[in-house]
């Protein structure tokens, strides 16, 4: 009985021990496109102040000659994924083109963004300015390599 007790304590206090360490990371951010779920944006949010982290590239392929264009929610939440992998808050002024057949797949769709991280109080109060995300008319080979 007792060893039961002792071991239902350890078990108890390892997982609230491991609870922090396993936490996700703080999603302080409320910035989200509703027709997406995910914040990826075709166009510059100009309301909070930003730095530029790196501009992204995602490539949606289709599975077969008979499925269906990628949507734009697909797109996009392929855009956030590796948005999200370098710490980035948002995706603006995201481009996608067509779908185009490759030696690989029955059909890809390139997307384009530039990943931001909003600045913080503390980083505004000090004097760090924002940056702007250069435009799709901007956008060049070179940025997305």
């Amino acid at each position: 009985m007792k060893k039961t007790w002792v071991a239902g304590a350890l078990l108890a206090l390892s997982a609230t021990l491991a609870a922090p360490v396993l936490a996700k990371k703080d999603a302080s951010f409320v910035v989200v496109n509703e027709e997406v779920g995910v914040p990826v944006f075709p166009y510059d949010i100009t309301d909070r102040p930003y730095v530029v982290v790196k501009p992204v590239k995602a490539g949606v392929r289709k599975a077969t000659i008979f499925s269906k264009e990628p949507s734009q929610e697909k797109i996009y939440k392929e855009l956030w994924e590796r948005a999200e992998k370098i710490d980035a808050d948002a995706v603006v002024n995201t481009t996608y083109g067509d779908s185009h057949m490759t030696a690989f797949s029955w059909g890809k769709t390139n997307a384009l963004g530039i990943a931001v991280r909003f600045l913080t109080v503390d980083e505004i109060a000090s004097g760090k300015k924002g940056e702007r995300a250069p435009t799709p008319s901007e956008f060049t080979e070179e940025m997305f390599k």
